[in-house]
């Protein structure tokens, strides 16, 4: 049988090393086309690592916790006769994918009371800083011998683990409130707070000494300003934008939708029972797909010398995280209806805010919306997605005066503005998109068709 290299995959166009969090095989173990032997953390999503082949997991060769370079040899699968050769002498772990595994499994989190978020204690001095990594992470120690999956892993965003370093606070003592159980910043805010002392009143002051009531100032930290490494994620956005907003020439264009007959739909597909919850943004979604069908040079990319027009719509949607923006792809969205797009795109966004992205969710699109009209955001300008050729940004839904027939009316109005990359598509052709789309959504029964 041939031997399989497990290595450490590329999930993503910005990709360039990953972490590896936990292994679910051990050494020894029997293992199957499919089966899943690892856990890896991208800048992106916490993605399960399928087996290729099948045999005995001869040889692990990185410990929990080590990044690695994408295409780095992470672990070896092989019948138990097979000669490992050459391949076998250069699977010793190297200095840069040492890393200690936890000697053992970590306390349960005790629960924590959820209190408001002041500021935090002073940070420590600059020299502790610098003995960490960018990544914020110890420096990697000398190779381990080979090892056995560990314990349960705490999950945490990237901010929430250094401000608990900064802080001194023990992450195994932290209730996290974030999805799924993830510990976040407000998290780590709380336990400082309560393990502060409280100021000590002055000498021979009396609450009622003055009747003046005094107003408590705002604590702050310590020095003029605090320079936060970049996560992973945050990295990869300026990674991906440098390559966006300077080689690719943006062009905009914005319309205004009429939004009343959109919201009565929105209501009486809400009133249906047993049916998914349908949000503004899967009307979009569905009128975007239905739209780019009919407007392929929209639906388009720059791929060399040539302009990749897509016969198929997938969607990415911008979802806004604490330490930054993810786009999961929504696949075929032109083949689904409102109601699968409605809990297809929940299933996706609870997902993508748990870490738990599957590697086909995270690249691909075609065409990405990002929706900002939750907020009191008017309209705004979106960057493209590269390799994408256009994204569509939305603002918010409100009420304002319109002319109706020649008179005077209230009106629910949203905008939108398209962000184009000129080399793929011009104005006119920008400009026709969202007449068709402002034409859907203005008469949406054609969403559900």
């Amino acid at each position: 049988m041939a031997v399989t290299k497990v290595v450490m995959p590329k999930l993503s166009e910005a990709m360039e090393t990953g972490k590896l969090l936990r292994w679910l095989k051990q050494e020894g173990d029997r293992i199957s086309g499919g089966d899943i032997v690892a856990e890896i953390e991208t800048d992106k999503a916490d993605i399960e690592l399928e087996a290729f082949g099948s045999g005995i997991l001869r040889k692990v060769l990185i410990a929990p916790g080590a990044t690695v370079p994408v295409g780095s040899l992470i672990a070896i699968i092989a019948d138990p006769a097979d000669d490992l050769g050459a391949l076998g002498a250069a699977a010793q772990p190297g200095p840069s994918a040492a890393a200690a595994a936890p000697a053992s499994t970590p306390p349960a989190p005790a629960p924590v009371a959820p209190a408001a978020a002041p500021a935090l204690p002073p940070l420590p001095p600059p020299a502790a800083a610098a003995t960490r990594g960018s990544d914020g992470q110890a420096p990697a120690a000398t190779a381990p011998a080979p090892f056995v999956a560990g314990g349960p892993r705490l999950k945490a965003s990237p901010l929430a683990k250094k401000l608990a370093q900064q802080a001194g606070v023990d992450l195994a003592q932290v209730r996290g409130t974030g999805p799924g159980g993830r510990i976040i910043q407000r998290d780590i805010q709380a336990v400082a707070a309560q393990s502060r002392p409280a100021p000590a009143a002055a000498p021979g002051a009396s609450p009622a000494a003055s009747p003046v009531r005094a107003v408590p100032a705002i604590a702050r930290l310590a020095g003029e300003s605090e320079d936060q490494p970049l996560s992973p994620l945050r990295a990869a956005i300026a990674r991906q934008m440098v390559q966006s907003k300077g080689p690719v020439p943006h062009f905009y264009v914005t319309t205004e939708i009429a939004m009343e007959r959109a919201s009565a739909l929105r209501e009486e597909l809400q009133a249906l029972p047993g049916a998914p919850k349908v949000t503004f943004t899967d009307l979009i979604v569905r009128a975007s797909a239905i739209t780019l069908l009919k407007h392929p040079g929209v639906n388009a990319s720059l791929h060399g010398e040539a302009i990749r027009r897509y016969r198929a719509v997938h969607l990415g949607l911008a979802v806004a995280l604490d330490e930054g923006l993810i786009t999961p792809v929504l696949r075929d969205a032109d083949q689904k209806s409102v109601f699968q797009i409605a809990s297809e795109a929940r299933d996706l966004v609870e997902r993508t805010r748990a870490r738990k992205l599957r590697a086909q969710e995270l690249s691909g699109a075609t065409f990405t919306v990002s929706n900002l009209g939750m907020f009191p955001v008017d309209e705004f300008s979106a960057i493209i997605n590269p390799p994408e050729g256009a994204i569509l940004a939305v603002g918010a839904i409100g009420d304002k005066p319109v002319v109706v027939n020649g008179q005077l009316a209230v009106g629910r109005r949203m905008r939108v503005t398209l962000s184009c990359d000129h080399r793929v598509m011009d104005g006119a052709m920008a400009a026709r998109f969202l007449a068709d789309l402002k034409a859907v959504l203005e008469a949406p029964l054609a969403l559900l068709v």
